[in-house]
């Protein structure tokens, strides 16, 4: 084959390439869920975002962690993205993603504490985005047997009373996580979790609200 043909062949295939790769991308119109009634709750309220440019939801204070799932998700591997504002109260504000969920007890989440994004306390800085897998490793096991391992501080710390984005990427065996455009992850751990495929939520921790907005996931083919 002579290279203006093989040159002719990349031209005609790339593009099909890119759409496939795009078509893949699952936006969600969270308002519409919520309107609708069909998201599954688990221990929280959930009201859609008003005066906000973000389409999004908003969740209520509670004792215990909370849990809002996307309807119908089956997630292994691939990314997923979305935007989160907590605030700035000292254990009052955990905020993030729930995957590979069975039920709402047996489930992977990746969340953070805002209130130590910007902590002068160097150790209370790096507990800014913590990695957990339920119900065998909550934080406190993790934190106690595995110092330092699966949280860690956000690079380039956001402001914790605003809105930052996240990217968290899955493969079968890593979970890293991404803030605001970030090259480098805040998060890089592995998996402790055996189950495959799951649903896909919202999380907030014990005494926590938080705004989620603008959720797209891209599985990996």
């Amino acid at each position: 084959m002579n290279r203006k043909m093989r040159l002719l062949i990349v031209l005609f295939v790339l593009p099909f390439s890119i759409c496939s790769a795009q078509d893949l991308k699952t936006i969600l119109d969270l308002k519409k869920l919520v309107s609708e009634n069909k998201m599954p709750l688990y221990n929280r309220k959930i009201t859609s975002l008003v005066e906000s440019e973000y389409n999004g939801i908003n969740f209520n204070e509670a004792a215990d962690y909370g849990l809002a799932w996307i309807p119908g998700t089956k997630f292994y591997t691939g990314s997923i993205e979305f935007d989160v504002k907590g605030n700035d109260k000292p254990q009052g504000s955990f905020v993030g993603l729930a995957f590979q969920g069975v039920n709402n007890k047996i489930f992977d989440a990746v969340y953070f504490r805002p209130f130590n994004f910007l902590s002068p306390d160097s150790l209370k800085k790096a507990h800014s985005v913590q990695y957990i897998s339920l119900p065998k490793y909550d934080w406190e096991i993790l934190r106690d047997s595995f110092p330092g391992k699966y949280e860690h501080a956000v690079h380039a710390s956001p402001d914790p009373e605003k809105w930052f984005h996240v990217l968290v990427v899955l493969t079968e065996t890593e979970v890293k996580v991404y803030v605001n455009g970030n090259r480098e992850s805040s998060l890089s751990v592995k998996k402790l979790s055996k189950h495959k495929e799951g649903m896909i939520g919202f999380f907030v921790g014990n005494n926590s609200g938080g705004e989620f907005a603008n959720l797209t996931f891209s599985p990996e083919n």
